[in-house]
């Protein structure tokens, strides 16, 4: 997925604060779900939540620029996956994280459903 980095994402120097690297991200594995016609949340309180995140950052985006998202799935289990995102710039990596994902139901871990796991292939 592609983002420019706006104004608002900025500071007073024109580099990008670094919120917007997850928020970017965000918006990322949520497209995934859109373009598949899926929701990453169900409208029963069920879906995908944020267990963890381990994130690096090698060189900072600038106001202007014109990034690229990129998301891999690393390893699915029976209720969470781990997933890998990167954003570049060119070819020039600027973020990268590792973000665990658990789905809930009714507010409790559970199994993934079987549209998800299609989706997100078996690794």
């Amino acid at each position: 997925m592609k983002i420019r980095v706006y104004y608002e994402d900025t500071d007073a120097g024109g580099i990008m604060y670094h919120t917007r690297y997850i928020n970017f991200c965000e918006r990322a594995r949520s497209e995934l779900f859109f373009q598949r016609d899926l929701q990453p949340h169900q409208g029963d309180g069920s879906g995908f939540v944020v267990k963890d995140i381990h994130a690096s950052f090698f060189s900072p985006a600038c106001l202007g620029d014109l990034l690229e998202v990129r998301s891999e799935v690393l390893k699915t289990k029976r209720s969470s996956l781990i997933l890998r995102q990167e954003i570049f710039r060119g070819e020039e990596k600027l973020f990268g994280m590792e973000i665990v994902l658990v789905y809930l139901s009714m507010g409790r871990p559970s199994r993934i459903p079987e549209q998800f796991l299609s989706f997100f292939g078996s690794n």
